[in-house]
């Protein structure tokens, strides 16, 4: 079995986990939500959830798996000394094999509208945009191939290991993702009209929060930090213990929130220039922006194809550096549970999710009567652990660290073995006793339409 690896350098700690939060999520779904509840209140209200709930969980997954020094399962068994808990480590490399599957896929669908916008096939009317996503989502082949290639890019950056793969990718990935960003905000905010989307973002109107919007931001700071998802756990298994948790806590979700921000930056300006309104999910990536682009930018010669060229090579890049923490934790999984070798364990995760994937991709359209429970495979999988399987492993993990793991042990990993941080490791134990749980059961309740 392959000796187990560890982040070289702080900055790796930072960037490898905030890449594994930032994803195709806070483009497609964060800007939408702000500008249509309150704009800078909802981003206000956004960021106490991120505090009392994302950072909290962040934290609580981090110690589970710093202190254990293993794949998630293998961590809280370790924790758990044979109780039940350990199943909510088996949960979550599950939920994350699932995740990895179906989220695969529209990853490919990135990688196909990078190729179209390179060899300039992406062009036309709306209802030519419209009308070419619907039947390329829906096809067989071109949908299956791209997310085959998607996973097999992730398997080639998570088999190199720790140091030499992910930290590596994850120290390029994710400066370029910022580069690319910030050079698309540019362009869309120096658009005629482009105000008028940054008022839609910023201007905060507190008339529109209400018990509705409370939740969704909630809701949006759960998912948004891959909570649940085991990738925390398996991350700080390679933490060092010089890495202060609640600081690079902190820090991650800086930036997860930064670059939803700047998402919105990019979209609504341009947007707003050309008289769309965005809406959100995969109509807003695949079918309104590539329009939106295309009419903003025709005056300058070029800009639009260089835009959307940009555009989908930082959405394949925010998908990649998700896709990488789902594909360690089940590659960590098997390593280290049926002792093998980092490149076997690597190939079988790659090997399940490719079967997931493909059916997901051919659930779309192509073959009839993929379905569960009257949904779509893809669909199913996303409400399966979007509204059920995160939310349980998460609320399972603030109760584990909150009240059953020994106190010792959790208060020397909050405070990395000193009295400096004492006080605010009170205030976080009260929110992972109290408070998150709560909060998680109020967003389970919402997604199922109870409340």
């Amino acid at each position: 079995m392959t000796e187990r690896g560890h982040f070289g350098t702080r900055i790796g700690v930072i960037l490898a986990t905030a890449g594994s939060a930032v994803g195709l999520g806070n483009i497609w779904r964060f800007p939408y939500m702000t500008g249509q509840n309150g704009g800078a209140a909802f981003i206000l209200i956004y960021i106490g959830c991120v505090l009392l709930l994302g950072i909290p969980g962040m934290v609580a997954e981090f110690i589970v798996g710093r202190h254990s020094g293993a794949n998630a399962a293998r961590a809280y068994k370790r924790l758990a000394g044979g109780r039940p808990w350990q199943i909510v480590g088996y949960l979550g490399v599950f939920t994350s094999m699932i995740i990895f599957g179906f989220y695969s896929v529209v990853a490919g669908w990135c990688l196909q509208y990078l190729y179209v916008s390179l060899t300039g096939q992406l062009h036309g009317n709306a209802e030519f945009v419209r009308t070419y996503f619907e039947t390329f989502s829906t096809g067989a082949l071109m949908p299956v191939f791209w997310t085959v290639v998607f996973i097999l890019l992730t398997h080639m950056v998570v088999v190199r290991g720790i140091r030499g793969g992910i930290e590596r990718a994850s120290n390029l990935f994710m400066p370029t993702l910022f580069v690319l960003l910030a050079v698309i905000v540019v362009a869309a905010c120096t658009l005629p009209g482009a105000g008028r989307g940054v008022e839609f973002l910023f201007r905060p109107d507190f008339s529109k929060v209400d018990n509705s919007v409370l939740l969704e931001a909630l809701g949006q700071a759960f998912f948004s930090l891959s909570l649940g998802t085991a990738c925390l756990c398996t991350y700080a298994s390679y933490f060092s213990r010089q890495t202060r948790l609640l600081a690079s806590a902190g820090q991650i979700a800086a930036i997860d929130t930064l670059i939803a921000v700047l998402a919105g930056l990019m979209i609504f300006p341009a947007a707003f220039s050309v008289g769309v309104n965005p809406d959100s999910g995969p109509s807003l990536i695949f079918i309104t922006l590539p329009n939106v682009f295309q009419q903003a930018f025709a005056s300058v010669p070029g800009a639009s194809y260089v835009v959307s060229v940009l555009f989908y090579a930082l959405l394949a890049l925010a998908a990649l550096t998700s896709t990488i923490s789902m594909h360690e934790i089940g590659t960590a999984f098997f390593t280290e549970e049926l002792r093998l070798t980092r490149s076997r364990g690597a190939w079988i995760e790659t090997c399940a999710c490719i079967v997931i994937g493909v059916v997901c991709a051919l659930s779309m359209g192509a073959v009839g009567g993929l379905q569960l429970f009257g949904r779509s495979v893809m669909d199913f999988c996303d409400f399966l652990t979007a509204q059920i399987l995160l939310p349980a492993g998460s609320f399972a993990t603030c109760l584990f660290v909150g009240w059953y793991v020994p106190q010792h042990i959790v208060r020397d990993e909050f405070t990395n073995g000193t009295a400096v941080s004492t006080g605010l490791y009170r205030v976080w134990l009260f929110l992972v006793r109290f408070v998150s749980p709560s909060c998680i059961v109020i967003v389970f309740l919402h997604q199922l339409g109870l409340i």
